[in-house]
């Protein structure tokens, strides 16, 4: 397995360098740390006495790992997840906050499992994992990925601003589509026809 070090700069390499792109409810991004994140722990990086777009374009690679890292991983105790969960969940976590627990939790309740979905990782839900780990070795994360992509598409249904995002299958900015994809099994990605099909009635 990657290790978390390893997985973080993946998600940073995704992420890509600075962006401030208005249809964007994260607002100003660098490497993937919004400026939300910084105005939460506080990161005047250039100690003008706020955090404002120019703390964002100040941040540096290392430092989005070591906020991705303490931030992301730890702080949510996605390491209480089993190893096949890990890196998706993570990768989702940097993407859209607890909801990528609450994803998981959703999905381990439609496998039988009784736990509360609250977007956060407690012995309940690392349990469940484990048990859905133990009882689909090999699926668990196909699952989790797929129910990722599915919240994509969805919220690009709910969001026409946030359909860009969700139809570019390039590698650029965004793709959320092919960043699920990622973590599935390659017999589990659409084709360009199903996509397609699938973005078709945004118009």
């Amino acid at each position: 397995m990657l290790s978390v070090l390893q997985i973080a700069n993946d998600i940073v390499a995704r992420e890509g360098g600075f962006v401030n792109d208005p249809d964007d409810p994260g607002g100003a991004t660098n490497h993937g740390v919004t400026i939300g994140t910084m105005r939460r722990l506080g990161l005047d990086l250039d100690r003008d006495g706020d955090v404002d777009v120019a703390d964002v374009r100040a941040l540096d690679r290392d430092g989005a790992v070591k906020i991705f890292v303490d931030h992301y991983f730890h702080e949510p105790r996605i390491d209480l997840l089993p190893e096949a969960l890990q890196a998706s969940v993570f990768d989702m976590y940097v993407n859209a906050g607890s909801n990528a627990v609450v994803i998981l939790q959703r999905l381990l309740r439609d496998m039988g499992l009784e736990i509360a979905v609250d977007g956060i990782i407690g012995p309940q839900t690392a349990a469940a994992a484990s048990a859905a780990a133990r009882s689909a070795p090999g699926q668990i994360a196909d699952a989790y990925g797929i129910a990722r992509r599915n919240y994509y598409y969805r919220l690009a249904d709910l969001r026409p601003r946030s359909r860009k995002y969700a139809r570019r299958r390039d590698g650029g900015k965004g793709g959320w589509i092919v960043r699920a994809e990622e973590f599935i099994s390659p017999k589990y990605h659409l084709s360009d026809a199903d996509h397609r099909a699938r973005c078709a009635k945004w118009g």
